[in-house]
């Protein structure tokens, strides 16, 4: 139960935008959870770009290793940035209280913030940041006005600039405009299946209980009907 109370207030700040009527348009996502490789490179850049700040503390890297097919000794070496053991949960190292006091709050945890917002949401967040020399970290989102984090995948993306007509133009990034949604899209599922890990087995369970649950009707139906034809 502590644990559900401390997920819900790092959220609030997500709810809060939720409830505020705030509209934007939302590109489509398109995860597609069988694609394990996908989920290993959203894993990869969200260690290295995002987990400074960022936790997925309802996670654990042994159970992340396991479900995406990569082994003990490769998770330590490529996503495990401290001297945390691989049965511990994916905490990142910076104290709360100079989080809150460099960022103005303190940076939530994202374990389940692709199951309150969305997939959409997610994805074009991550894609709406732009320069805007009025903010503490010179730049704003389209999704999320008056964010208070700097663009972390600045690198790869480069700087998007608005022009005086609404286009944006982009500069200076690692990956081309295609290779950057990918890794935009590789991040969001990350945090999709992090969100929900068993949802794939949820969803072949479910298949199975309504396939059950289809016989099971039939035989019920012709045992009813057995029973009452000697009524009438």
């Amino acid at each position: 139960m502590k644990k559900l109370w401390i997920a819900l207030v790092t959220l609030l700040p997500t709810l809060a935008m939720a409830a505020s009527g705030h509209k934007v348009h939302l590109e489509d996502a398109n995860i597609d959870l069988h694609d394990k490789a996908s989920l290993v490179r959203g894993v990869d850049l969200f260690q290295h770009y995002c987990s400074g700040c960022h936790s997925t503390q309802y996670q654990r890297y042994e159970r992340v290793a396991a479900d995406l097919g990569i082994s003990a000794d490769e998770m330590r070496s490529k996503y495990m940035f401290t001297d945390a053991k691989i049965g511990e949960l994916m905490q990142n190292a910076i104290p709360a209280k100079d989080a809150a006091k460099w960022f103005g709050a303190t940076p939530p945890d994202l374990t389940l913030v692709a199951r309150v917002r969305g997939e959409d949401w997610v994805y074009s967040y991550l894609k709406g940041f732009y320069k805007d020399p009025s903010r503490p970290f010179g730049v704003n989102n389209s999704v999320f006005p008056s964010v208070g984090m700097p663009h972390v995948l600045e690198q790869l993306q480069g700087m998007p600039v608005k022009q005086d007509d609404g286009s944006i133009v982009v500069t200076g990034g690692k990956l081309n405009a295609e290779e950057y949604d990918q890794a935009v899209r590789d991040i969001t599922g990350f945090l999709v299946y992090s969100a929900e890990p068993v949802k794939l087995e949820r969803e072949a369970l479910g298949g199975w209980v309504l396939g059950f649950l289809f016989i099971f009707f039939i035989v019920a139906y012709l045992l009813k009907k057995e029973y009452w034809k000697d009524v009438h």
